[in-house]
């Protein structure tokens, strides 16, 4: 009568609170969700939550189901490393870069939760490395790049992790705080500030900016997210970062943030690896890990 999918799809749409957002999560339509949560409720002759709720709000026999899907899938996906490991498939080094400035917030539990439960696999993330990460790991040098601008590239596979939306951090007192968005020729007289990466690689450019044919009065750099939090937070300057990044400094109200566009500014970020360890267990596990993590720690992201 029940099936792993069932558990997982109650565990999604408690972490998601709602049919719509719970449905990306296990990659079906809301339609063929509710047609699956609807059969199952008929099988079980009980409602599993309160319809028109929200956030969602369980019977007593969907918080049964929840609990026991709690004890149930860490057991099941204990035992999928158990079987690799059995296989001779726990081997493996995993080398990686990161072309997010802000991606540690995440990457850091991930690599953490992934160690305790892959210790035969090498982690490391080398530093001061003067070489383009993706041509890299194409030439095997590295083995996985987080980036938010893949290239095509031969041997290469990009597997998306989540999207994000860009946002404008201005200071409390800017002109524009408190607006529901802002317009590209709104930023003309602005100076941004970014990190010190090229502006191609920079969605407040590609994907707001130069479509309206629009440039800042002036471009600053800093390297860290707090420095240029305190930047804007004087005046000293604006500066777009993805909305997880600005969550901390929202909540404390050090800034203001104002959405790119009418329709705002989405994008998605990729972990980059070659096809020949796409299958490799430890790779899917770190892989499924790194998403799990990410929306379990970061607010506001979707599934891509």
């Amino acid at each position: 009568m029940l099936e792993l999918r069932h558990l997982r799809t109650l565990v999604a749409l408690r972490d998601a609170g709602s049919l719509v957002e719970a449905a990306e999560r296990v990659h079906l339509t809301q339609s063929a969700l509710s047609h699956q949560i609807k059969d199952l409720e008929e099988r079980l002759g009980s409602p599993l939550f309160l319809r028109k709720s929200k956030p969602v709000e369980f019977t007593r026999a969907g918080t049964r189901l929840l609990t026991l899907a709690e004890q149930i899938l860490p057991l099941v996906r204990m035992a999928e490393r158990d079987l690799a490991r059995l296989a001779g498939n726990e081997q493996g080094r995993l080398h990686m870069a990161i072309e997010c400035h802000s991606c540690f917030q995440w990457l850091m539990p991930t690599i953490d939760h992934f160690r305790d439960h892959w210790p035969e696999v090498e982690i490391d993330i080398p530093g001061g490395h003067h070489f383009d990460p993706l041509p890299a790991l194409a030439r095997e040098q590295l083995d996985l790049v987080i980036t938010a601008d893949p290239q095509p590239l031969p041997g290469i596979h990009y597997e998306p992790l989540f999207r994000y939306e860009g946002l404008l951090a201005v200071a409390r007192q800017h002109p524009l705080a408190g607006r529901p968005f802002v317009t590209p020729e709104e930023l003309a007289e602005e100076t941004l500030i970014t990190y010190p990466v090229e502006h191609a690689r920079l969605d407040v450019f590609t994907q707001f900016l130069d479509p309206a044919g629009v440039r800042p009065k002036e471009v600053r750099t800093a390297e860290l997210t707090i420095m240029m939090m305190q930047l804007v937070a004087s005046g000293r300057g604006v500066c777009a970062l993805p909305n997880w990044a600005l969550t901390e400094y929202l909540e404390r109200d050090y800034v203001k943030a104002v959405a790119l566009g009418e329709k705002g500014v989405w994008s998605t970020l990729f972990a980059a690896i070659r096809e020949e360890t796409r299958g490799a267990p430890w790779m899917e596990d770190f892989l499924r890990t790194a998403r799990e993590t990410s929306f379990a720690v970061l607010e506001g992201i979707r599934p891509a």
